[in-house]
C-alpha cells in the first residue's frame, strides 16, 4: 500500500476508535476522548510498529502478535490507557512493556520524554531502532525488569504499564510523583481490570478500576 493509503486507514482507526469510546461512556465516565490523544494516534505510522507480514492489518482496531508471545495493543486500548494519563507537555513518563515502542511513540508526541523498559532484548532493539529511524529522539529505552522502575530518573509525572500484574509493583508506587497517575492492568490474569491510580499531593494512593481489559502478564527478572 502507498502512503495515502495508509493514511486513509490512519484515519479510519481513530474514527472506530471515537466510535468505541462513545460506546463505552458508562464505563470511562466521558463518551469523547481527549483531541490530543486522537491527533498523536492519527499521526503516528502504527504500520511500521509491526511486523511487516502485519502490516496490511495494523489500523484495525485489535492486537496483533510481535513476537516472543507478545502483542501490540488495540488501537482503542493505546488511546484510551493515554487519555487517562491525562499528560501535560511536560510530564516526564516512565512505560514498563515498550514491546517494539508504538505506545512510546504515541506519548512522545505528547509529552517532554518518555522513559520505557522492555525485558525482552530483540524486542528493546527493534524498538530502539524504530522510535529512532522515525526521528522520535525524546524516547529513552532501557533492557530490564520493568517491575523495579528507573529509579535513576524517578520521580515521574506519570506510569503507563502495558502488561498485567496482580498488585501494583511497590517501586512503581515509590517512583510516582505526588499529584501524578498510573495506569495499569491489575488483578487475576481472567479478571483484569484497566486501574488509575492516583497519588495525591501527601503521598495518598487512590485507585479506580475503568473497565475489564486482557494482558499478558507482566514479567520479572527470576
Amino acid at each position: 500500500m502507498k502512503e495515502h493509503h495508509l493514511a486513509i486507514l490512519r484515519r479510519h482507526m481513530v474514527e472506530v476508535i471515537a466510535i468505541h469510546a462513545e460506546l463505552s461512556e458508562e464505563l470511562i465516565g466521558r463518551a469523547q476522548l481527549d483531541p490530543r490523544v486522537i491527533a498523536a494516534m492519527e499521526e503516528v505510522p502504527r504500520h511500521l510498529f509491526v511486523p511487516e507480514p502485519l502490516r496490511a492489518l495494523a489500523y484495525q482496531d485489535t492486537p496483533l502478535p510481535i513476537g516472543f508471545e507478545k502483542t501490540i495493543s488495540q488501537p482503542f486500548i493505546v488511546a484510551l490507557m493515554t487519555d487517562l494519563l491525562a499528560v501535560e507537555p511536560s510530564s516526564r513518563v516512565l512505560e514498563v512493556g515498550t514491546g517494539l515502542g508504538y505506545q512510546a511513540a504515541v506519548l512522545s508526541r505528547l509529552v517532554a520524554h518518555v522513559w520505557t523498559i522492555e525485558i525482552i532484548e530483540e524486542l528493546a532493539q527493534s524498538a530502539e531502532s524504530r522510535l529512532a529511524a522515525l526521528g522520535y529522539g525524546n524516547v529513552t529505552i532501557r533492557i530490564g525488569d520493568g517491575t523495579s522502575g528507573w529509579a535513576e530518573h524517578a520521580p515521574f509525572d506519570r506510569i503507563l504499564v502495558a502488561a498485567g500484574a496482580e498488585d501494583v509493583p511497590g517501586p512503581l508506587l515509590e517512583q510516582l510523583a505526588p499529584g501524578g497517575r498510573m495506569v495499569i492492568p491489575t488483578g487475576p490474569q481472567d479478571r483484569q481490570q484497566l486501574t488509575l491510580i492516583l497519588k495525591g499531593p501527601t503521598g495518598t494512593v487512590r485507585s479506580t478500576a475503568i473497565m475489564p481489559v486482557r494482558f499478558g502478564a507482566l514479567e520479572t527478572v527470576r
